[in-house]
C-alpha cells in the first residue's frame, strides 16, 4: 500500500510547492502588464487548468513523469517588462503569439535548434537581467515594511536551512498571517472561480517587446533544463510531443490570461526523482497526480488574487523574489561561466535589467540584441589573420673534436 501511495504523495507535493513557490510571481506579472484583479485570477486560474491538463495528458501517453508548470521566469519577464503598448489586450495577443511559436518550436525542429543555438551566457545573462529587479524586493521590502518583512525573511532563511523544499511556501505561510494581522478593513473575495476572457490585440511592440522574449526566456529557462532534469534521472524527454501540447494550451489559455505553460524545471526533480518511487516506471503517476492537484489548486485563484491585494505590493513582490534567488544564483552562474563570453554576457544583464525601454519595446529584447553584437565584435576582433610561425632555427653544426 505504502508503494501505491509513494508516487501520489509526492504529485500532491510537487503540486503544492510548485503553486504556492510562484504564484505571487505570477500574480504580479499580470498585474504589471495591465490585468486587473479579475484578470489576474482569471490568468492564475486559466495556468493551473492548463498546465494540469498537459501533465495528465502527456503523463499518460508517454508514461513518463513529465511535469508541467507556468513559466516563473516568464512572469518575472512581465514584471521587468511592464506596461505594453495597446495595454492588456495587446498582452494577451502577445501571450497567444508564445503560444504559437512554441507549437512551431515543436512543429519544426530547425526553430528549437535556432533556439538552442543561442549562445547560453548570453540567454542566461538575458534571464539574470529579468530575475535581478525583483530579487531586490526582499531587501527593498526590508525597508519600507519591515514589520511584514522581517518574519517572513527570517521563516525563509530558517527553512532554507533545515527544509529547503518548503522555505518559500513557509515564507509565504508567514506573510499570510502578517496580511491577516495587519489589514485595515475587509477585501472582496471572490472565492468562486471565474474566467475573463480578453479579445487579443496585437502591436508590433508587444510582438518584438514582450512575445519574443516570453519564448526564448520560456525555451531557454524552462524547456531546455526541464529536460536536463528528466535526462539526469534517466528518461528522455519528448520534446516534440511537450512542445506541441504545451504550446497548445498557452495559445488556448491566452485569452483567459495565461501567458505561457511549459515543462517544469524547479519542480521537476520532485516527480522524477527516486522520492516519487523506487521504480522509474512508476514515477509518472506522481507527475499526473501533480497535475490533477494544481488544476484543483487553481480553483483558489480568486482567493489567492484578493489575498495579494490586501498586501503592501513590494511585500508579495518580496516572496516572489526570494523564490526567484535559486534561480538568479544558476542564472549568473552560468552567464559568467565562459571567459570569452563574460563581458557580453555582462552586457546583456545591464541593458536587461535597467528596464529601459526604446520604440516600445523592452530591456530584455534590446539587452538580447546588445550582448549578441558585443559578443560579435569581440570575437571578430580576436579572431585576426593566424601568426605566422616563426622558422624553426637550424640546428647548430656538431662541434668538432680539437
Amino acid at each position: 500500500m505504502a508503494g501505491r501511495l509513494q508516487p501520489v504523495l509526492a504529485g500532491v507535493v510537487t503540486a503544492l510547492v510548485g503553486f504556492a513557490s510562484s504564484f505571487t510571481v505570477v500574480l504580479a506579472g499580470l498585474c504589471a502588464v495591465g490585468a486587473d484583479q479579475a484578470q489576474a485570477a482569471s490568468g492564475l486560474l486559466a495556468l493551473c487548468v492548463a498546465s494540469g491538463c498537459c501533465a495528465v495528458w502527456l503523463g499518460l501517453r508517454h508514461r513518463l513523469p513529465l511535469a508541467i508548470a507556468w513559466s516563473t521566469p516568464g512572469a518575472a519577464l512581465l514584471v521587468a517588462t511592464g506596461p505594453v503598448p495597446g495595454g492588456w489586450p495587446a498582452a494577451v495577443g502577445a501571450f497567444l503569439v508564445t503560444g504559437l511559436l512554441i507549437v512551431a518550436a515543436g512543429l519544426v525542429p530547425a526553430l528549437g535548434r535556432a533556439v538552442a543555438a543561442i549562445p547560453a551566457p548570453i540567454a542566461s545573462a538575458m534571464l539574470a537581467g529579468v530575475l535581478l529587479p525583483l530579487c531586490t524586493a526582499p531587501v527593498r521590502a526590508l525597508v519600507e515594511v519591515p514589520r511584514l518583512a522581517g518574519p517572513v525573511v527570517l521563516a525563509w532563511l530558517l527553512l532554507h536551512r533545515f527544509a529547503r523544499r518548503w522555505a518559500v511556501p513557509g515564507a509565504l505561510a508567514v506573510a499570510v498571517v502578517a496580511i491577516a494581522l495587519t489589514a485595515s478593513g475587509p477585501a472582496r473575495i471572490d472565492a468562486a472561480p471565474a474566467v475573463v476572457l480578453t479579445a487579443p490585440a496585437w502591436t508590433l511592440p508587444a510582438i518584438v517587446g514582450l512575445a519574443l522574449p516570453l519564448f526564448l526566456v520560456t525555451m531557454a529557462a524552462q524547456n531546455v533544463p526541464g529536460t536536463a532534469v528528466l535526462a539526469g534521472f534517466g528518461y528522455r524527454a519528448p520534446l516534440g510531443s511537450a512542445l506541441r501540447v504545451t504550446g497548445l494550451a498557452t495559445a488556448l489559455g491566452a485569452p483567459a490570461g495565461g501567458h505561457a505553460v511549459n515543462l517544469a524545471a524547479i519542480t521537476a526533480a520532485l516527480a522524477a526523482g527516486p522520492d516519487a518511487h523506487r521504480d522509474p516506471e512508476r514515477r509518472w503517476i506522481a507527475s499526473v497526480t501533480a497535475g490533477i492537484g494544481l488544476a484543483l489548486l487553481g480553483l483558489g485563484a480568486g482567493v489567492a488574487t484578493a489575498l495579494v491585494l490586501l498586501s503592501p505590493p513590494v511585500l508579495v513582490e518580496a516572496v516572489a523574489g526570494l523564490a526567484l534567488l535559486g534561480a538568479l544564483a544558476g542564472a549568473v552562474a552560468a552567464a559568467v561561466a565562459e571567459p570569452d563570453a563574460r563581458e557580453a554576457a555582462v552586457v546583456t544583464l545591464v541593458v536587461t535589467a535597467s528596464g529601459v525601454s526604446l520604440l516600445g519595446v523592452g530591456g530584455a529584447f534590446w539587452g538580447l540584441v546588445a550582448g549578441w553584437l558585443m559578443l560579435l565584435l569581440f570575437r571578430r576582433r580576436h579572431a585576426g589573420p593566424p601568426p605566422v610561425p616563426e622558422p624553426e632555427p637550424e640546428p647548430a653544426a656538431p662541434a668538432r673534436a680539437g
